[in-house]
């Protein structure tokens, strides 16, 4: 698809249609447009330039070798990190590719090679998310884990986990610099879920990860700065993957598990907030920013989202449907704002 695709200007607004067919206008205008078809090019320049950037940075900690100094390249390994998670989300939504195999391959290579994160597992997760985002009972995401995100959740805590929902909101983006590592842990856990020929390529692609990963820390620095630097690098990328995450659904719409299901469009919208900003936003964010569009169309390519945010704006502004923007700064407030009054309860007693 060529770079210098640009929406055209919404229709007049259409007459309100059937609840079941409030997403059917919408999916057909983005056909139109050519905005779920890949970006390959744009795809291969950008996972290209982020290995270029990674083997840099090897490079630096091999030339620097046995100095605290070497500590600092810590900061872009773990920014270049979050970026080679972006391509393997890509991947597993099949943004990329036109293939589930080719999708697939470079999902393994960015999450369990150079990440030691499974990509079965993170895939697997995921999707049960986009299926139902902010389901109690269906999203993964919500569930009842380090963090609570009803009221009801909390209530059922006890010991150090009663303590945790007390102060969770407080405790956020502290929790977040142990996401780097939590995401290895559970990838590690997931192998048991596997049948034997997937696991068998999940796991020698994260043995290969650790033994590179391993290699290189120990090649340019003794083992105790290479712990240092392992710790450092995993906590913010843990930090930076966490804050992308973290706006696009807390303290959203929560859809009860017994009242009537939402159709696609509702579902996804109601739930699901959007970051405001500009480019370096989108970088930051890796497109996650327009997590509404990304929620309608998820094998929509990365740079097609901003191109589409008009069209899905305008058409929740016909129907009377709320879509939620805000910046980056308000999007984390909303997001504690919720956790502290999921804890309200506790800190009352």
């Amino acid at each position: 698809m060529p770079s210098s695709v640009t929406p055209i200007a919404p229709p007049a607004p259409p007459a309100a249609p059937r609840a079941g067919s409030e997403f059917t206008p919408l999916l057909r205008q983005v056909k139109e447009q050519g905005l779920l078809e890949r970006r390959t090019g744009w795809y291969a320049l950008g996972i290209t330039a982020n290995l270029l950037a990674l083997t840099a940075v090897a490079a630096g900690m091999l030339l620097l070798g046995n100095t605290w100094w070497t500590l600092l390249l810590a900061l872009p390994l773990a920014v270049l990190s979050a970026r080679t998670a972006f391509v393997g989300h890509d991947a597993g939504h099949a943004q990329i590719a036109g293939s589930r195999r080719a999708n697939r391959i470079i999902g393994l290579i960015h999450g369990n090679l150079l990440l030691g994160m499974s990509y079965s597992w993170w895939n697997d997760k995921h999707n049960r998310h986009h299926a139902n985002p902010n389901h109690v009972e269906k999203d993964p995401d919500v569930g009842a884990g380090a963090l609570v995100w009803t009221q009801e959740q909390a209530a059922g805590r006890t010991g150090f986990a009663r303590w945790l929902s007390r102060h969770q909101a407080r405790l956020f983006f502290p929790m977040l610099l142990l996401e780097g590592v939590a995401l290895k842990v559970s990838s590690l856990q997931d192998l048991r879920r596997q049948g034997p020929r997937e696991r068998a390529v999940e796991a020698g692609f994260l043995v290969a990860h650790i033994i590179g990963y391993s290699a290189l820390l120990l090649a340019a620095l003794p083992l105790g700065k290479a712990v240092v630097f392992a710790l450092v690098h995993h906590a913010l990328f843990g930090l930076h993957l966490g804050m992308a995450f973290a706006p696009n659904h807390k303290g959203m719409e929560m859809p009860d598990p017994d009242g009537e299901p939402w159709g696609h469009l509702r579902r996804q919208v109601l739930t699901s907030r959007n970051v405001r900003g500009g480019l370096l936003t989108d970088w930051l964010f890796g497109g996650l920013n327009y997590q509404i569009e990304h929620h309608l169309f998820p094998s929509m390519p990365r740079p097609h989202l901003r191109l589409a945010q008009p069209l899905v704006r305008h058409h929740c502004r016909a129907l009377g449907l709320p879509y939620a923007e805000a910046g980056p700064i308000d999007s984390y407030g909303q997001a504690l704002r919720h956790m502290h009054e999921v804890g309200a309860p506790l800190r009352a007693e």
